[in-house]
């Protein structure tokens, strides 16, 4: 019996020698999907920082060039996590997607001139009324900067269903209106300073202005089921954005975040210098997914009635 018990312990401890403790425990590698704007500097920061690390998190960062792409990427399971602007993540929960959010991006502000409605040199465009009868191109037809300048043009008094709106990516911008193929874009910098810059184009109005501050402008979203399943690690990536988000509101640490920022969407050192960079906002709230539902049902862009907040991961 002595050898029996014996041999029953010693099996016992060899299993649970091989099995990981809970402290030890490895998180499922996350790819993570991001496009090529400033709104994603608290990832790039808490990746270069070490915050996704530090709590046991192997983070890959892979570019999406079109950020209406990235919630059917998740559904594919080719992302376990991405950042869709907020019209774009509600449009693919208006369509059916059960997706939920872990975290936040960048934030709405007041103080970001960073983009706006850019026109031709000799359109004549100065005000939103102008903007009517005109062809105006936005990088994304749904997608937060063209959802965003026809709720001003409605708060401006204008009919935005009278402005012919076409889709075109940042880098056509400057061709277009140099061409005449467009009498104006909805455009962000780097883009938008190229284009005043070599005088295709001058800023008609930096309409960003008018937004309430504190809005999402990209959230961290995930298939509900994956989060069901792997609750410790969304929680884990919230976390790390949080640290990141410190470290970025300390003016001493301004060259780090833009050095950041530079490795993951390319930008040469000229224009990584002034680019502007939203606030950030690691936890997303339900009044600022309301916000948005309410901008999108009042330009009749949802079908369904959205509880808001069944969508956000705790």
């Amino acid at each position: 019996m002595k050898r029996r018990t014996l041999l029953s312990a010693l099996a016992a401890a060899s299993a649970s020698a091989a099995l990981p403790s809970r402290a030890q425990q490895s998180h499922p590698k996350i790819v993570f999907g991001y496009t090529a704007v400033t709104d994603f500097a608290s990832v790039f920061v808490a990746a270069e920082e070490g915050y996704f690390k530090k709590r046991g998190l192997d983070v890959e960062l892979k570019f999406i060039p079109l950020n209406s792409t990235i919630p059917a990427a998740l559904q594919s399971d080719s992302l376990q996590i991405g950042g869709p602007t907020p019209s774009v993540f509600l449009q693919a929960v208006d369509g059916g997607l059960d997706l939920v959010l872990v975290a936040g991006g960048g934030l709405t502000s007041k103080t970001i001139t960073g983009f706006g409605l850019v026109a031709s040199a000799g359109s004549g465009i100065k005000s939103p009324q102008d903007c009517v009868g005109k062809k105006i191109g936005v990088p994304g037809l749904g997608a937060f900067l063209h959802v965003t300048f026809r709720a001003w043009l409605k708060d401006s008094g204008v009919d935005y269903r009278k402005v012919n709106f076409v889709e075109a990516s940042f880098p056509q911008h400057a061709d277009l209106l140099r061409g005449g193929s467009v009498d104006a874009v909805v455009s962000a910098d780097p883009f938008m300073s190229r284009i005043t810059e070599s005088g295709a184009g001058y800023v008609a109005s930096y309409y960003s202005t008018f937004l309430p501050e504190n809005n999402q402008t990209i959230v961290h979203a995930a298939k509900r089921e994956w989060v069901a399943k792997n609750p410790a690690t969304a929680r884990a990536f919230r976390e790390a954005l949080v640290e990141s988000g410190g470290f970025m509101q300390q003016a001493k640490n301004d060259a780090k975040v833009r050095a950041a920022i530079g490795k993951y969407i390319k930008l040469p050192p000229e224009v990584l210098a002034k680019v502007q960079v939203s606030p950030p906002g690691p936890v997303v709230t339900d009044k600022q997914l309301g916000y948005w539902t309410g901008l999108m049902k009042e330009q009749d862009m949802l079908k369904t009635n959205i509880d808001v907040a069944k969508l956000i991961a705790k």
